[in-house]
């Protein structure tokens, strides 16, 4: 029984304040990195996706077989997950022409998918329900959908909408902020709340990327990819270094 509720206790950290500023820099890196690798390097988004995704395989096996939260492993899973969602996304939107109306579509069905099943499997999509490893990669998969989305939704709303990268920032730092509202001032469900802010953290991250590397002539500040995304890494190590966030107190 011990054993038990240590290993349900060790898994999931708890979601706070720098919970969010990290799931956040670390989407942006995600968004930086991945164009770091497909664009900058020349190696396409095929080639991107391919080496993220080994990536993303070998995270998830570590996190799942780790009987304790590691903060560093997480939070490189977490990026891993961005990264080849960034890549993924953009080989589907733009290699393979599903366009970013298209991709969003497919990609939110896989979503809401990934959730039924979970849901259906386990009766619940609560994260502080992931601690058994059949949860957790449940949890891992239903977040590499939603960081996929996120990109795909991002460039949407920034190029095909017209919004552009500051103007779509705006509209999802709002929505943001209206989840955040729920949160403290209504009794919408925790789960339905975590999950929106999720997902919508990701494209906030995708055009504030997109922001910091993209030409000038584009709207951008025509950054460098290698240089946002070291500053960004530097940012997430340090964070978690000086406020060494614990694993969630209760997972049931």
């Amino acid at each position: 029984m011990k054993e038990t509720i240590e290993h349900a206790l060790a898994k999931v950290p708890e979601v706070t304040l720098g919970f969010w500023l990290v799931k956040i820099a670390a989407t942006t890196l995600g968004e930086t990195g991945g164009d770091a690798v497909s664009m900058s390097m020349n190696l396409g988004y095929l080639v991107g996706t391919g080496i993220f995704a080994v990536v993303f395989l070998i995270a998830v096996a570590a996190q799942i077989k780790s009987k304790a939260f590691h903060p560093f492993l997480y939070w490189a899973t977490i990026i891993a997950t961005t990264t080849v969602g960034t890549t993924l996304a953009d080989f589907a939107d733009r290699s393979l022409g599903i366009g970013y109306a298209g991709g969003s579509s497919i990609l939110l069905a896989l979503l809401l998918v990934s959730l039924y099943v979970w849901y259906r499997s386990t009766g619940t999509v609560s994260v502080n329900a992931v601690n058994t490893p059949k949860v957790e990669l449940f949890y891992w998969v239903t977040i590499m959908f939603s960081q996929t989305l996120g990109t795909a939704l991002g460039d949407w709303t920034a190029d095909t909408m017209g919004m552009g990268y500051t103007g779509a920032a705006i509209v999802f730092g709002g929505l943001l902020a209206l989840v955040a509202a729920a949160y403290y001032w209504t009794t919408a469900s925790r789960t339905l709340l975590f999950w929106a802010a999720f997902i919508l953290t990701r494209p906030l991250g995708a055009v504030v990327g997109d922001f910091l590397d993209k030409p000038i002539t584009s709207g951008g500040l025509a950054l460098s990819r290698y240089g946002a995304s070291a500053t960004l890494i530097g940012f997430i190590v340090i964070w978690l270094l000086a406020f060494r966030p614990n694993a969630a107190r209760y997972a049931h």
